[in-house]
């Protein structure tokens, strides 16, 4: 029987993921500091300003965050000036989120700072693109992997 051939850490790709995630978080929290946001929290307002209003329910689906992680970030945005949080008129069940005049007023801004700092990391367009089709490949592949138990 041969003996399995352990991968060195070096070689494995969820450690390259792990280790560029932990880089870029660093990069983000240096990039949002002047606005006193998190990554997540930025994530959040990059959503709504492309999809305002919105549900907390609808929030969560796009961001893949359930609600205990995303309840206390909206609570965090709303007590920052960023959101307001409202139950629909509809559906007492449901929790509606708005922007502010402070997050539309503020969002060239945030723009502008970071992609101010993703001009340093010196990526061509083609590079990026390269990049994002890689990650949604593998995205896709272990939504199939983790999906298949659901399946049976």
């Amino acid at each position: 029987m041969p003996e399995t051939q352990p991968i060195r850490l070096d070689s494995q790709l969820c450690f390259q993921i792990y280790t560029a995630n932990k880089k870029f978080n660093k990069f983000y929290q240096d990039a949002l500091k002047p606005f006193n946001l998190t990554y997540p929290q930025y994530i959040a307002l990059l959503t709504l300003w492309e999809n305002a209003p919105m549900s907390v329910k609808k929030i969560g689906k796009h961001l893949h965050l359930d609600s205990g992680t995303l309840t206390p970030l909206l609570k965090r945005l709303e007590s920052h000036g960023w959101i307001t949080r409202n139950r629909s008129p509809h559906d007492e069940r449901t929790v509606i989120i708005q922007l502010t005049d402070k997050a539309l007023s503020q969002r060239d801004a945030v723009y502008d700072r970071v992609n101010s700092c993703q001009d340093l990391l010196n990526l061509t367009n083609d590079q990026i693109e390269d990049c994002m089709a890689t990650l949604t490949m593998l995205d896709e592949h272990l939504d199939s992997y983790n999906n298949r138990d659901t399946d049976e």
